[in-house]
């Protein structure tokens, strides 16, 4: 008995460091993006351009986060989802932090370029690892925890707008994005590799895009997903603080508040609509939550005040936020055993490549719209093609990863 408990406490202490590594290496990548949304007119103003040129590095690091997801994708099927994580998180970390280096326009291109492939690779990777090692009954919940990292990281970025940026300057902003690194000691002494991984691995690196392309038509729809899911996050998030200083006239500090407050939201939603996925699944968990930012878009977009605008955003990230706090699981279901590294984070970041476009179209609508009504008028588009898609989908809610006993035996 006394070995039994030794062995359900092990197995516990793994599931929080698989869990932990999956959520820290989320927050850290997405604080290490969004430095950049906090920045557009500080950045154009040092490196003299257009504010639009560094909406495009936006759009730039969005576009190559594919790459990440392929390579890292890739290593994690065949080598296990430890080391290509370790990996993944050096190299982001080192990028961002060179980022604060850059001494003109074009050297920051690349880099938030190449900063788009580190962050390309984590997801995919984090989270086969979080959800292998997640128990089926936890799993929604725990996607959702998994998920809310993306909204922490924007809040710890607002956070540091408020703080950092005023006495550091922007070059700090990205140097603290460096901090991440120490998290690959972390994942080298104290994460477990997966089971499911030591079952289903391939035999050869090239062999994860062949078994994708065996299952092109559920890729296609994993692709489609992510598509739509990606242009309701990146067109929600990603000009909001440009949207409040420009079309209401909040002052910047005002705006990193608002910031953290919508992203407090932001995590509530996606656990909330985690845990609801366990009881009515995870495509009805998500319809209720794009039903939630539905009804509030009035306030998000066309708010009066300060305070309805605040209040608007927060409701509004819980249900854009409570939609994805289901895709870790939902994508980690859907797809084959072997290919679980690489499937889930290469959809992903598809969809991310075709909805990387996203902030561009929104600058450009605001100029013909207005800026409530461009961002109004994209997000009632995506949000009706996105519930059809959930509609007629599909789901494999609580499946299990693991071969039975029977299986490995034989």
């Amino acid at each position: 008995m006394a070995d039994f408990s030794g062995k359900e406490l092990q197995a516990n202490s793994d599931r929080w460091h698989a869990m932990s590594a999956g959520f820290l290496g989320w927050t850290l990548d997405a604080f290490d993006f969004f430095v950049v949304i906090f920045l557009l007119d500080t950045l154009a103003a040092h490196f003299r351009v257009p504010k639009r040129d560094i909406v495009l590095t936006i759009t730039a690091t969005l576009a190559m986060r594919p790459v990440g997801a392929l390579l890292f994708g890739m290593m994690a099927d065949r080598y296990g989802r430890r080391r290509p994580l370790m990996a993944n998180v050096l190299f982001f970390s080192a990028v961002e932090l060179l980022c604060g280096f850059a001494p003109n326009y074009t050297a920051f291109f690349v880099l938030r370029m190449l900063f788009g492939v580190g962050m390309g690779g984590e997801w995919g990777v984090g989270a086969s690892l979080a959800m292998e090692h997640a128990p089926v009954r936890w799993r929604g919940v725990l996607s959702g925890i998994l998920q809310s990292g993306y909204s922490i990281g924007y809040l710890l970025a607002a956070f540091a707008a408020r703080l950092v940026l005023p006495n550091w300057g922007w070059r700090a902003m990205f140097w603290v994005g460096g901090l991440p690194a120490l998290l690959a000691l972390y994942i080298r002494t104290k994460v477990p590799e997966s089971e499911a991984w030591k079952q289903h691995r391939v035999a050869r690196t090239i062999d994860g895009p062949k078994i994708a392309w065996q299952h092109k038509w559920l890729s296609l729809y994993m692709i489609a997903l992510m598509f739509m899911m990606n242009c309701l996050s990146h067109g929600t998030q990603d000009l909001y603080p440009d949207f409040l200083k420009h079309a209401h006239g909040i002052a910047p500090n005002t705006v990193a508040y608002v910031t953290m407050f919508y992203n407090v939201g932001a995590v509530t939603g996606a656990v909330i609509f985690g845990l609801l996925s366990e009881r009515i699944g995870r495509r009805y968990s998500m319809l209720a939550a794009l039903a939630v930012a539905v009804a509030i878009m009035p306030v998000w977009a066309f708010g009066s005040t300060l305070a309805m605008l605040a209040i608007g955003a927060f409701i509004m990230q819980m249900g854009v936020q409570g939609a994805w706090g289901n895709i870790p699981v939902h994508l980690n279901e859907l797809s084959p055993d072997a290919i679980r590294g690489l499937l889930p984070g290469f959809t992903y970041q598809v969809g991310i490549l075709l909805a990387a476009s996203t902030p561009t179209i929104q600058f450009a609508l605001r100029d013909r719209l207005g800026y409530p009504w461009a961002l109004t008028a994209f997000e009632l588009v995506v949000m009706g093609l996105l519930s059809l898609l959930l509609i007629f989908g599909r789901e494999r809610h609580g499946r299990t990863f693991l071969r039975e006993p029977e299986a490995v035996a034989a």
